[in-house]
């Protein structure tokens, strides 16, 4: 089951959508959750089991109408608790790739159901309500990574 009730715990891909402003200071994006409207990372079930970096792509185009070069090695993993449609939470561990944004969409999937900004990395650590992400975030801060690598075919 791709959602993971079967075993108990959901795997997701998020997309960290990454830019350097002309000082070279990390800036990441961040949209709204549709639901609570928290700020979170372009995230989803995982949609390629080869190719987990190709759903990271996905979810950044249609959550944030990021265009980019995503890196194929993950940067990071952090759990939350998805509540799901039937109001359960499902315990998710989502893996996290980076993605240098080349180009953000005038227009995009849900444009009207999510909010996008962008933050310096200690500053979103700040917003988001997951302990993990915001320990990822501060880390990006204090050390953020000098390339994505080439993004595999």
């Amino acid at each position: 089951m791709p959602d993971g009730r079967a075993t108990g715990r959901g795997a997701q891909i998020a997309a960290l959508p990454m830019r350097r402003d002309e000082k070279g200071v990390l800036y990441v994006l961040m949209v709204t959750s549709r639901g609570t409207g928290r700020w979170v990372m372009p995230k989803g079930w995982r949609m390629d089991a080869d190719k987990p970096w190709r759903t990271a792509e996905i979810e950044a185009l249609e959550e944030a109408g990021a265009v980019g070069r995503v890196g194929t090695e993950p940067i990071g993993r952090y759990v939350y608790d998805k509540i799901l449609d039937d109001g359960t939470a499902l315990p998710c561990e989502v893996e996290v790739f980076p993605m240098l944004v080349e180009k953000l969409k005038r227009s995009w999937k849900e444009r009207h159901e999510r909010t996008r900004r962008w933050f310096k990395a200690k500053a979103a650590a700040k917003r988001v309500d997951e302990p993990d992400l915001a320990a990822l975030l501060r880390a990006l801060a204090e050390s953020p990574p000098k390339g994505l690598g080439r993004r595999r075919p």
